[in-house]
Formats: C-alpha cells, sequence, structure tokens
C-alpha cells in the first residue's frame, strides 16, 4: 500500500475549480479497485489517497494523471505502508 499525500500549490480557490475532474479521476481509480481510500486534509492544505499498489513506481505513475498535478495544482509525496493492526491489517487487493 502506499500513503500518496498531497500538498497544494495554488490558492486553495483554484484548486476547487478542479475538483471535480480530480474527484472524477479518484473515482476511476476506486472503481478499477486501486483506491483503499481517500480524503482532503483537514485543514486544506492537500489530501491524502491510500492506493492499494505494490510499488511506489505504480503509485507515482497512476497520481501522476490526477488533474490536479497535470494543471501544476499540487505535488504528492510517496509513503510505503504495511498495515499489521486494526481494520486494514488484513486487507487484499480486490482481484
Amino acid at each position: 500500500m502506499y500513503l500518496m499525500i498531497s500538498t497544494y500549490l495554488a490558492p486553495l480557490d483554484e484548486v476547487d475549480r478542479a475538483r471535480d475532474d480530480h474527484l472524477a479521476f479518484v473515482a476511476g481509480l476506486e472503481q478499477r479497485g486501486l483506491v483503499v481510500s481517500a480524503g482532503r486534509q483537514d485543514p486544506a492544505v492537500g489530501g491524502v489517497v491510500l492506493l492499494g499498489v505494490d510499488t511506489e513506481a505504480e503509485a507515482r505513475e497512476l497520481m501522476a494523471d490526477d488533474p490536479y498535478v497535470l494543471r501544476g495544482l499540487a505535488e504528492y509525496a510517496a509513503i510505503g505502508w504495511t498495515p499489521t493492526r486494526g481494520i486494514l491489517a488484513d486487507w487484499r487487493r480486490p482481484a
């Protein structure tokens, strides 16, 4: 799993103008079984997408197509993560 943590690079009103496209992009990843969870940070300085992928390269490749990234509105940091406790400890990517 990879936590993809975004940081907004533009004012929030500019980011919000692209939000519908961003949410549609994330929904597409979710339909493919790649998104475990996602949401905006609070305060709204970026967001988090938890991807059920095996490599950082795959995570970065997926998020490179995010409309926020393509429009220069956000950038992502990637953090590999293996949950060992709690509800996600036994999570497996859908087949």
